[in-house]
């Protein structure tokens, strides 16, 4: 009698099974993005770093995927090449990039070890250090951003029609988990600058830890790769990259509007976390371990919020709507900070719902608008738009904010730099309407549940 063995995607413990491996890699990645958020004024007394020169160090990490469009170029590698090696080939260079950032902040380094003389010789107007975690942060950018695209494809790969915008919740709570330990820990173990280079060696090490829990998901992965083999009875086909396979996204409005809501709403938010226990510190007088605290309750809501969105729009839909109540939202806490002294948990709350709403709601709505052999590409492409926010906005919060207060003073003045962050809220709210109104007109089943196919 002939048994028929199910493929390893049909095992519902298997494919949670890899989503924790999975997650586990997304949840270093944003750790070590997050981990000098609250490490700001450290890094400006060990190493004279002035505003702008902090905001210049978090958009860095945007740069190769901005500038050189490397997650696009990641995406299609991801469509052509699949999951394993492009995984792992980006998963590594984050590795290098923030073995290369630890490095730059160490004693030794400082001391003059390898590569100093070199950073010392040019630019003097910033320090080596800055130079050498410079070249850290665009190494680890140029693999992040592609590695979360990997992970997004990972997700459609095993949970397709079955709890996909789950998935995608519980994917991006386990980012923020990530977030939410680096706000608490990194703090912790840099001791008021005391041990800063063990907080930033400790994120390089977890990152490392990542690349060996993906190099574990590249043997299950091949054996599912087997059986879908021996299931369809031929290998699959991938047709020549075209760059009408971008024209054809940048035509579709639809995509257009998501990918702008997506740059609008994400720079609205991470450029705002590098500089918000900062912000939290000068505004309400917070020392620097509450203001991480405070701001770490963002990622705290969202790990549970996200998969609970996910859930109800698998079940019930409303994707379009979702996002335009949490850009509402978000719009609505930057104005509060900005404007008000009101009391910092309650809006960093609705912030931390804004920030579940929309990407529960937004990634996994891309299988409505793009064919599943063009999915790395789409997120690939989306994920370059987005980075010109996040490399653009945290320099423009710096100049602001040290254009509004002159002599880099201990306490500065937010207002101007929050307002702007309001802006691009509103911007991303508009965006969010637009797509509600061409789904309606093109009928692409945005509002549509996920389960239903």
């Amino acid at each position: 009698m002939n048994t028929i063995k199910k493929a390893l995607n049909e095992s519902p413990a298997m494919r949670w099974g890899i989503l924790l491996l999975v997650g586990f890699v997304l949840s270093v990645n944003y750790y070590f993005y997050d981990a000098f958020s609250t490490l700001k004024d450290l890094l400006r007394a060990e190493f004279d770093f002035t505003n702008s020169d902090y905001g210049l160090f978090v958009s860095f990490y945007s740069v190769p995927n901005t500038f050189l469009l490397m997650a696009v170029i990641g995406g299609v590698i991801l469509d052509k090449l699949g999951i394993r090696k492009t995984g792992f080939m980006f998963v590594f260079f984050m590795a290098i990039g923030a073995l290369l950032t630890a490095y730059g902040a160490s004693d030794y380094y400082g001391a003059g070890g390898i590569g100093y003389s070199l950073m010392a010789s040019f630019l003097p107007n910033y320090s080596p250090e800055l130079k050498m975690m410079l070249i850290g942060r665009f190494f680890f950018g140029l693999g992040a951003e592609t590695s979360i695209v990997v992970v997004s494809k990972i997700l459609v790969k095993w949970f397709k029609g079955k709890d996909l915008a789950l998935a995608f919740g519980l994917k991006v709570g386990f980012g923020r988990l990530g977030t939410f330990a680096a706000l608490n820990l990194s703090p912790a173990v840099a001791k008021d600058g005391a041990n800063l280079t063990g907080a930033i060696w400790l994120a390089a090490i977890l990152v490392c830890t990542g690349l060996l829990a993906f190099m574990v998901y590249m043997l299950l992965d091949a054996k599912l790769d087997k059986q879908l083999g021996i299931v369809s009875g031929k290998a699959s086909q991938t047709k020549a990259f075209s760059f009408s396979d971008i024209t054809g996204l940048l035509s579709n409005r639809a995509y257009l509007y998501i990918a702008l809501l997506c740059v609008t709403f994400y720079s609205a938010v991470f450029p705002f976390l590098a500089f918000a226990p900062d912000f939290f510190a000068d505004k309400f007088d917070l020392t620097l371990s509450e203001s991480g605290k405070l701001t770490s309750l963002l990622p705290l809501g969202t790990l549970f919020f996200t998969p609970f969105f996910g859930w109800l729009i698998d079940r019930k839909g409303r994707s379009a709507t979702a996002m335009i109540f949490g850009a509402t939202t978000l719009l609505a806490v930057h104005l509060i900070f900005a404007l008000t002294y009101f009391p910092p948990q309650a809006p960093i709350i609705l912030l931390g719902i804004a920030f579940s709403l929309v990407p529960a709601a937004m990634w996994p709505s891309m299988v409505r608008l793009v064919d599943e052999s063009q999915i790395g590409t789409a997120y690939g492409l989306m994920y370059s738009i987005q980075n010109l926010g996040l490399w653009g906005f945290p320099i423009i919060a710096g100049i602001i904010l040290d254009a509004t207060n002159p002599g880099n003073p201990e306490v500065s003045d937010y207002t101007a730099t929050i307002l702007m962050f309001a802006a691009v809220s509103l911007l991303g709210l508009i965006f969010a309407l637009l797509l509600k109104y061409e789904d309606k007109k093109k009928h692409f089943g945005v509002e549509l549940p996920l389960n239903k196919k």
